[in-house]
């Protein structure tokens, strides 16, 4: 089964980009999961983020697809359109 196909679990909120690569703390803030580029940078810095499950600390970790990202209390998913 590959990323693009894979279920999105109900507690997960879908959001589409319009190209991947994205960086997490691009899609952090466009996600509007963080007020800021800044604020998403600083809690990535400090280990608040969670890619796939994993604390991220690079805040030019590039996204794809299917990838989930949990902050604050949220998953959200990478889709591409």
């Amino acid at each position: 089964m590959s990323a693009k196909s894979k279920p999105i679990p109900s507690s997960s909120r879908v959001v589409p980009i319009r190209a991947e690569p994205i960086e997490l703390a691009q899609f952090l803030k466009f996600a509007g999961a963080a007020e800021s580029g800044g604020q998403a940078k600083q809690a990535i810095a400090d280990g608040e983020v969670r890619l796939n499950g994993v604390i991220e600390t690079r805040k030019g970790k590039k996204l794809v697809a299917g990838d989930k990202v949990t902050f604050a209390g949220q998953t959200l998913v990478v889709q591409v359109p």
